[in-house]
Order: C-alpha cells, then sequence, then structure tokens
C-alpha cells in the first residue's frame, strides 16, 4: 500500500530498528542498560509535583486551557529571560507556551513555510529540526552543526546557491547530539548574517541549565537586533527533569510567534491547566534543583568518559547537554552506527542511539545518554569492555555472516 505523501517524506525511524532489538533482548531476560533514548530518569522537583497536586484539587482547571498558555506561566518564562539572559520580553506577544519544544517546531514550520521553501539546518542534529520542515513541504540543505568558519561559509554558499533562497537557519546550542556550544559571538555573526539577507533564525536552546563550564550558555536573543529575526525554543523538559509533562516555549520575534499562536489556537487548547500552573512554579521558584542536576549530569559525565576510557572506547567530555557524542571505535566504524548500535546490543547490553538517525554526517558516532545513575553507567562500561575484547571474534563472525547471504 502507497504512503501518503506526507509520510513519504520521512525516512525509515532508525531508531526503531534499535528498539526492537532492546525488546527483545530484555523479553529473553537480558539486563540491558539503556543511553539511547535522552529520556531524564531524575524526578521532578517536590515543590512543582506539591503545586500540581495542589491546583488539580480545583474543578475549574479541569477545563479547557489556553492555547498559548496561561497568563501567568507567559509572565513566568518572561521573567526567566530577564533574571538569566537580561532580555525582556513582552509576555502577550513575544511569548508561547508549547508542548515541549518539539512540538514548537513543528508548528512554527507549518506557520511559516510553503511548499518548496529552503530551510537551512545542522547535520547531524535533533530529527525534529529537519523532519518538521520536510512534513510542512520545505526543502532541507544541511550545514554543519559545529559553529565555526566552516558553518559560516556553508551558510553563504547556501544563500548564494539555493533557489528560492532560504527563509530560515536552524541553530541548536548546546547541541543534540554533539553536545557542541556556542558563544555570544557567535551569535552576533548568525544575527548579522540573518538580517543582512532577511533569513530567520530558529534556535532551539532546550539544554540552557545543563552545561559544566563556568559560563552559562548565551540565548541568541542576547544579541542587540536580534528580536527583530529570531525565535528560541525552550522547555523544561531536562531542566526540572519534567519530559513527560510536556511544556515548553517559544519567544521572540512578534510576527513569526503570532504565526506559532495561530496555528496552534486550530489545533490545540494548550497543557492541562495543573501542568501549566506548576510550569510557572518551576520557573518562579528555587533554583537549587537547577543545580542539584546539573551536578547529578556532571557526575555522570565523568565516570562515563573515564570508565569507558579504562574500557578501551575514547570519548569526548561534552562541555554542556545531557549527552556525549562519541566516535565509533576504529574497529568497527565502516558499518556504519546503526550496525554497531545493535552489536552494543546483543554484545555488550548496552543501548545508544545510532548517529545516522540525525543525520548521514552522524554516521561514524553514536550518542550515549547520561540517563543512567554512575553504578549503571559503570556497569555498561564492563560490558563494553568484554565487547570490544572480543572485537576480532565479532568482526569474523559479522564478515562470514554477510558473505553467505
Amino acid at each position: 500500500m502507497e504512503d501518503f505523501y506526507k509520510t513519504r517524506r520521512l525516512p525509515p525511524y532508525v531508531f526503531e530498528q534499535v528498539n526492537r532489538l532492546k525488546a527483545k533482548a530484555r523479553a529473553s531476560g537480558a539486563d540491558i542498560i539503556d543511553l539511547g533514548m535522552g529520556n531524564p530518569d531524575l524526578p521532578t522537583p517536590r515543590h512543582i509535583v506539591e503545586k500540581l497536586v495542589e491546583t488539580v484539587q480545583n474543578p475549574r482547571t479541569h477545563r479547557y486551557s489556553a492555547s498559548k498558555g496561561i497568563p501567568g506561566l507567559r509572565k513566568a518564562q518572561a521573567g526567566y529571560y530577564a533574571r538569566r539572559f537580561g532580555v525582556k520580553l513582552d509576555p502577550d506577544t513575544q511569548v508561547v507556551a508549547t508542548l515541549g519544544s518539539k512540538e514548537g517546531f513543528a508548528n512554527m514550520a507549518q506557520a511559516i513555510t510553503a511548499p518548496g521553501d529552503v530551510v537551512l539546518g545542522p547535520n547531524p542534529s535533533y530529527p525534529i529540526h529537519a523532519f518538521g520542515f520536510l512534513m510542512a513541504g520545505a526543502a532541507l540543505r544541511a550545514i554543519p552543526a559545529e559553529p565555526g568558519e566552516e558553518l559560516f561559509r556553508a551558510l553563504e554558499r547556501a544563500v548564494v546557491h539555493s533557489v528560492p533562497k532560504p527563509i530560515a537557519v536552524i541553530l541548536c546550542y548546546p547541541a543534540n547530539p554533539t553536545a557542541y556550544v556556542a558563544d555570544l559571538d557567535f551569535y552576533k555573526e548568525v544575527v548579522a548574517f540573518a538580517k543582512k539577507h532577511e533569513i530567520f533564525v530558529l534556535s532551539d536552546l532546550a539544554y540552557s541549565e545543563i552545561y559544566f563550564g563556568d559560563t552559562p550558555p548565551p540565548s541568541v536573543l542576547q544579541v542587540p537586533g536580534a528580536m527583530d529575526i529570531a525565535v528560541e525554543f525552550t522547555s523544561l523538559s531536562k531542566t526540572f527533569s519534567m519530559p513527560g509533562w510536556r511544556m515548553g516555549f517559544a519567544v521572540g520575534n512578534e510576527r513569526l510567534i503570532a504565526a506559532l499562536s495561530r496555528v496552534k489556537s486550530y489545533l490545540d487548547y494548550g497543557a492541562f491547566t495543573p501542568i501549566q500552573v506548576a510550569a510557572a512554579a518551576a520557573l518562579n521558584g528555587p533554583e537549587d534543583c537547577i543545580a542539584e542536576t546539573r551536578e547529578i549530569y556532571r557526575r555522570r559525565r565523568d565516570v562515563l568518559v573515564d570508565s569507558f576510557a579504562r574500557a578501551g572506547w575514547a570519548v569526548p567530555a561534552p562541555e554542556a547537554s545531557m549527552f556525549a557524542w562519541a566516535p565509533i571505535p576504529e574497529k568497527f566504524r565502516s558499518m556504519g552506527s546503526l550496525e554497531f548500535s545493535k552489536l552494543m546490543i546483543e554484545k555488550a547490553d548496552v543501548a545508544v542511539a545510532p548517529g545516522i538517525g540525525f543525520g548521514e554526517y552522524g554516521d561514524d558516532y553514536v550518542r550515549i545518554a547520561l540517563v543512567e545513575n554512575e553504578q549503571r553507567i559503570r556497569q555498561a562500561a564492563r560490558g563494553v569492555r568484554r565487547f570490544l575484547e572480543s572485537a576480532d571474534e565479532t568482526l569474523h563472525n559479522v564478515v562470514s555472516l554477510n558473505s553467505s547471504r
């Protein structure tokens, strides 16, 4: 049976192949350590949960909510931007609540894209960055994920050679999956380029509070004039360990925010009101829980890098995010990230995310999520050691299997 037009534009979901293998191994009794999906395992801070429980007792909160977010929540997000970035936002015209940053990106694509529009996006990158626009009918042109001169050369080439001219450039720092970080000077160059060529900037800042250096990641909206062309997407999923609550935001340029708000008004009534009230309590509340979460991820990162190195796999230490972007060990690199990820489940009892799922330029890597405790990460490293010590035998078996087909 032929696929529908929009589903035909989507590639096979490679993560599903790993998930099926993981489920099969677990059904057979294997203890699979899942470092694949970026699904935070830490509990949501108690004061946020208590606010949800308190609010849900009021029957009035069980009615339809506000698609763009209740006023108190939008004010809380504006307050966060003022404190954290020194950026002033009008909660009525420059802030909209979204069902996580993923929904915000997808519906922004629906709001601003005409069939055939060209959008510039990093490769590798979080899938919704590309596929939200693909489903909206856009053509994607890849730019490097790492901030630097090569990215700007790619932007210049894209403006010269793309027909029609690109309408938007997507950025994501701290980056998922690569964990690259960008500084304010980089954003200043991007904003200058975008304003010169009349291109929108869509910035994903979901990992703004998960960083390990002394300097917190900046917002593109800190750049003077950025509000003329930029919208930024944030999420409470990682900052407050609220992934299942589905609460995020888009903030910035009034024209883009109005377009997103209008599309959303046709599609949803917003998150359940008690969730929005609790989210406002998170943004307005104490920040020690954020620092504690950050420190937990820092310790997990250090254990991962140290224990995997001892096991024979050099994993670069990420400067931010809850992910390590790990080059596939040399002996296995030629097989690609999907087959390597399958072997990791079979031979190491460890699940990771194949880099090919984030774009073709990610195929020499896998993404490792810091979503298990330190003891389990050390256990994963022991599985990796066993796997790598038997690498020659494993590769011989793989070659024999393939040649017999």
